[in-house]
């Protein structure tokens, strides 16, 4: 049910989205305790503010009120992706070639199974990273087959 009600709501945002030159990045709809949150996660180059995601958010519960795809009650939140949004597809690893990332996989890759590094190249099957070991940078391949989850960093 949750992934139809994300996919529905991906539907109706887009318009929107595209409006104001905005980007989805990503839609949630979870149950915590007794309520429901409808999350939608937002960006743009240019970052993204209260204002905007406040309009954003207007907009798309009036569409939502008049379509009702979501027939229980729930909360509308709309905000930006933040400083670590995550990387959901190949065009967001593309996109954020030279950043710092940081990845966990489904198994171990040479013996870990969470990287830190800056991005340095995408393929169509794997992303290299540039891994901080103490005073160097050790490259390390990881197959997309293997990346469990990944978002951008704020490594110090």
């Amino acid at each position: 049910m949750a992934s139809t009600i994300a996919k529905r709501t991906g539907e109706l945002v887009s318009p929107i989205l595209s409006s104001l030159d905005l980007e989805l990045v990503d839609i949630q709809f979870v149950k915590e305790g007794k309520n429901r949150f409808l999350r939608v996660f937002i960006d743009s180059p240019a970052g993204v503010d209260l204002d905007t995601c406040e309009k954003v958010s207007e907009k798309l519960s009036e569409i939502l009120d008049r379509e009702d795809p979501i027939k229980e009650a729930y909360f509308l939140e709309v905000s930006s992706a933040g400083a670590e949004r995550p990387l959901k597809n190949q065009q967001d690893y593309l996109r954020f070639v030279g950043k710092d990332v940081h990845l966990t996989t489904y198994e171990p890759v040479d013996g870990s199974k969470v990287f830190e590094g800056r991005l340095e190249k995408v393929s169509d099957t794997e992303v290299i990273l540039a891994v901080r070991q103490k005073t160097r940078e050790i490259p390390v391949t990881l197959p997309f087959s293997k990346i469990a989850s990944g978002r951008l960093a704020i490594i110090f």
